[in-house]
């Protein structure tokens, strides 16, 4: 559901990236379930080089119609890696590297709430004038 209005696009943008790292977030905690899974291939999550190619495309529409829909149509896609493992019994996850990009993501997903909840605090101290 997209969320506009008094926001503009940017509550809407917000809320596909807090979808997104939720997203990546369990995608990096399946994998590291699966460390010792036998044959298992690690799995990621893309979804910003898609949300900035949509984005630049739309803003050349002045009404901002096109950038609304292009949050809107934007959404993260997962991707099973292909790449070689060093292991052999054929899995691939590096657990140091998946830790690691866990950290940053949940970094990501508490600075992208506080962004929310402070846009949000801003919004309620204009209405009650407190």
């Amino acid at each position: 559901m997209a969320v506009y209005g008094i926001y503009g696009n940017s509550m809407a943008m917000m809320s596909k990236a807090l979808d997104f790292l939720w997203e990546k977030e369990s995608v990096i905690s399946n994998n590291l379930a699966n460390v010792e899974t036998p044959g298992y291939k690690s799995q990621y999550v893309t979804f910003e080089e898609e949300f900035q190619n949509r984005l630049r495309a739309a803003s050349a529409d002045p009404s901002g119609a096109a950038v609304r829909d292009a949050v809107a149509d934007s959404t993260y896609r997962v991707h099973t890696s292909s790449g070689e493992t060093a292991r052999a019994d054929g899995n691939n996850v590096n657990a140091d590297a998946e830790l690691m990009e866990l950290t940053r993501t949940s970094l990501q997903y508490q600075y992208l709430l506080r962004s929310v909840s402070s846009d949000i605090s801003r919004l309620n101290t204009v209405i009650t004038g407190q």
